[in-house]
């Protein structure tokens, strides 16, 4: 992922309400040091205040975004729904072609849009089962949503059953 799409990330979660170094780590999956870096970044561009402050266990830092910084993430999460809306686009109308194109050059994006929201993911599959392609030939491993690995692999946890039927409490 470019170090761009990284900043974005880091900067809509503290936006969102994140606003300890741990916390920011735990949802953006970056690791210490790189996070540091982005946080210093965003210090420099105006777009983060870090804030110390005393308390009974000692110093808090907590970090919240600046007006500058709200803005930036509102319009880099429009100009990502306008980018997603042309993919969905050209997917309705059928052209493979033209697709697989926006999505090469959105390569990078795609991750970002995840964190956002700002995709569909049911369509965003079928945009690649419409390629004949994986979604890892687009998305790397650690960025894609989990789904958890349930008893059978399947990624659903039948609770014990294999017969893929329901299981319902009629109340008796």
């Amino acid at each position: 992922m470019e170090p761009e799409s990284k900043d974005l990330i880091v900067l809509g979660a503290i936006k969102n309400g994140i606003r300890k170094f741990d916390k920011i780590r735990k949802t953006t999956q970056i690791e210490a040091d790189e996070l540091d870096s982005i946080l210093e970044r965003l210090e420099n561009r105006g777009f983060i205040e870090v804030e110390k402050k005393k308390g009974w266990l000692g110093t808090k830092i907590e970090i919240t975004t600046t007006e500058k910084g709200s803005k930036e993430v509102d319009e880099r999460v429009h100009e990502l729904q306008d980018k997603w809306n042309q993919m969905s686009l050209i997917y309705k109308e059928g052209d493979k072609e033209k697709l697989k194109q926006q999505m090469d050059e959105n390569k990078s994006l795609l991750p970002t849009m995840m964190f956002f929201g700002v995709m569909d993911m049911v369509m965003f599959s079928m945009m690649f089962s419409m390629m004949g392609m994986a979604m890892s030939d687009y998305i790397p491993a650690d960025s894609m949503p989990e789904t958890g690995e349930g008893i059978d692999g399947s990624g659903m946890d039948n609770g014990g059953m294999d017969d893929g039927g329901f299981d319902i409490d009629i109340g008796f």
